[in-house]
């Protein structure tokens, strides 16, 4: 197994290329390289170079292959890049395949037992003993295997021109400014720039300068800032159980609360709870929000499906709270650390009956971090479970981003009834009564003084005054106005990101993190091609009008998304009715994120053929389908 691909024609040699670069570290999980990766993306981070990590792991605790991917790019362009141009190879289990996988002219940097400068006569090789050099800085056996992950941080920089003071002041940050710590990782970053320097050849093909694209800028993973964002958008309850790729989610909302939610008392404002399953966690978030707490919980694909009863009671009891969902590949266990946004169908119709559910959608870190708030708003005007569709590479990869801005709206909390609001109607009210027309009733909160405030939140047949009830009216009154009120959050969800060029006749739809890739890919048909696109980025469902309005704009539209079965293609489908022949799908489920060259070739490859639906493999393989897409 190996996590690059080979260019479909040969890259020739020519002038350094300076700030635009993929390095790709195979080790083996477990050996302590995440640190040394961090430090070497944030070392070019800090030369103002514009940067992103993509962490690839197996989902056991050690032993098995691990690659880590960095993306340098003087534009801006930070999705994954399927070609690899500088390969770190310390693992001898994935060597052979790293090694044969990599473009010619690519340089490889490797351990000397490895011997790989025999594999390939087209890759530029630099033999490294690794384990000499560490053995000459420490007789510990575990910090030797520690700091061989500094040597080659320390071999890459000299060869590309990475700083060393930003290399120092990168490890400083990552150690929290521990000296026992620092100290001996500097002493290894000197001992791999320095037998660089004497062993050596030079390797101008690929550099890095100092340039000024980062200024003001962070590096956060998608997880964390959702958790801060909740923080911010007054979450109170939060129960979850762990699952990849969620969890951090969570843990990092323990620490953050911690630190600025304990009140003057010394006493938590708060209430984390980590439950015995994901069925659990759901419960206590909706009976949370029942009693009016802002309430969450983080899970994934396989926690999704164990929801799905109470999803429904959400749905029916209109009870508030919110799920994040980081996706991963499934179905079933699947690949719990592989990156996929196969959830759609899920989320939208969680339980059975008729269901259909709010979701939001980031594409960003910084949406992350808005939505986490926009979700709490929501669960509470709608009275309704609301989900947040994030996945693996957005959660737990590192991206760069513009300071998040603080929030300063009120929170919105909906329709809640007060003893004084309650007194003025005279006690005649009804807890599923569509006063206002848009399908939202009103509620009450638990310890509201006033003698009719109370009402029996049932999930089974009601009628709008919250009593029992089987007449087929009350229930399709009842379901009918749940239609009703999913309409109306058509005008309070996210609304589309549209960029409408003109007389483009081609349009593209994506969502989520789909868009670093497809942005890139539609600057590639701009520049290399002169197809200009228009593109509109979902960031919600329900779809709102302007949805339909785009596809009638354009003669062919390609949604772009990474499933099997393109789900949210199928949901536009029925959105748009009969001009559905206008919908085409490029589809990317490799469980690796989807990358801009591989969109880009399946457009022309689509445009010349008239494909309808492409499933993009590793190299240059693909899939086409026409039958059953009409």
């Amino acid at each position: 197994m190996t996590a690059t691909a080979v260019l479909d024609e040969p890259v020739t040699a020519g002038a350094s290329t300076v700030n635009d670069c993929t390095i790709h570290v195979a080790t083996v999980n477990g050996s302590g390289s995440q640190s040394s990766n961090s430090v070497l993306m944030r070392s070019i981070f800090q030369m103002g170079v514009p940067v992103s990590g993509k962490n690839m792991f197996p989902s056991n605790i050690a032993g098995l292959p691990t690659w880590f991917t960095i993306r340098a790019n003087k534009d801006g362009w930070i999705a994954r890049k399927k070609e690899v141009d500088i390969m770190v190879c310390m693992n001898v289990a994935t060597a052979r395949e790293d090694v044969m996988a990599l473009q010619p002219g690519a340089v490889c940097i490797y351990d000397a037992p490895l011997n790989c400068k025999g594999m390939r006569n087209d890759v530029t090789f630099f033999e490294v003993p690794f384990a000499k050099l560490a053995g000459e800085l420490s007789q510990d056996s575990r910090l030797r295997k520690l700091l061989t992950n500094m040597i080659y941080v320390g071999i890459v920089a000299e060869r590309l021109g990475i700083e060393r003071d930003e290399i120092v002041s990168a490890i400083t940050k990552q150690f929290k400014g521990k000296q026992k710590a620092i100290e001996p990782n500097v002493a290894a970053i000197d001992k791999g720039i320095s037998y660089a320097r004497e062993n050596l050849s030079a390797q101008h093909r690929w550099r890095i300068e100092r340039m000024n694209a980062t200024a003001g800028k962070i590096i956060i993973d998608g997880n964390a800032a959702a958790a801060i964002g909740a923080m911010f958008a007054g979450v109170t309850v939060v129960t979850w159980y762990p699952i990849t790729p969620s969890s951090s989610l969570c843990e990092s909302l323990i620490d953050y609360m911690k630190e600025h939610r304990i009140g003057p008392d010394g006493k938590a404002t708060f209430a984390i709870v980590q439950a015995e399953d994901e069925l659990a966690a759901m419960g206590m978030v909706l009976g949370a929000g029942w009693a009016g707490a802002r309430s969450l919980t983080s899970t994934s694909g396989p926690g999704i499906s164990l929801m799905a009863e109470f999803a429904g009671l959400g749905y029916f009891a209109e009870l508030p709270g919110v799920i994040w969902d980081i996706q991963r590949v499934g179905p079933s266990t699947g690949l719990p650390t592989r990156t996929a946004q196969g959830d759609i169908f899920e989320v939208h119709y969680l339980s059975h009956g008729d269901t259909q559910h709010i979701a939001l959608i980031p594409c960003s870190v910084a949406e992350c971090f808005d939505f986490a708030g926009e979700a709490l708003d929501l669960a509470e005007m709608f009275q309704t479970p609301i989900f947040v569709l994030s996945d693996l590479d957005l959660g737990m990869n590192n991206w760069m981003s513009d300071p998040f801005v603080y929030p300063t709206k009120p929170y919105r909390r909906g329709k809640v009834l007060s003893a004084a609001q309650l007194e003025e109607l005279g006690g005649n009210w009804g807890r599923y009564l569509d006063v206002d027309g848009d399908g939202i009733p009103y509620r009450t909160l638990p310890g509201t003084d006033h003698l009719m405030a109370s009402y029996f939140t049932r999930g089974s047949g009601h009628d709008t005054h919250a009593r029992y009830s089987e007449k087929p009216s009350d229930y399709k009154a009842t379901v009918d106005r749940l239609a009703k009120k999913f309409q109306t959050a058509k005008q309070f969800v996210p609304q589309p990101v549209i960029d409408r060029r003109p007389n483009a006749t081609i349009g593209f739809i994506a969502y989520g993190t789909t868009d670093v890739a497809l942005e890139e890919s539609r600057d590639q048909l701009r520049n290399e091609h002169g197809v200009e696109t228009s593109y509109l980025r979902l960031r919600a469902l329900p779809f709102t009008d302007d949805v339909k309005a785009f596809v009638e704009e354009h003669e062919r539209v390609y949604v772009v998304e990474q499933n099997r079965d393109g789900q949210m293609g199928d949901l536009l489908r029925l959105e748009v009715g009969d001009i559905q022949h206008k919908l085409r799908k490029i589809l990317h489920y490799t469980g690796l994120p989807c990358d801009a060259r591989s969109i880009t070739d399946s457009l022309l490859q689509m445009e010349k053929d008239g494909t309808r639906v492409v499933k993009i493999g590793l190299g240059s393989e693909a899939v086409t389908q026409t039958i059953g897409e009409d």
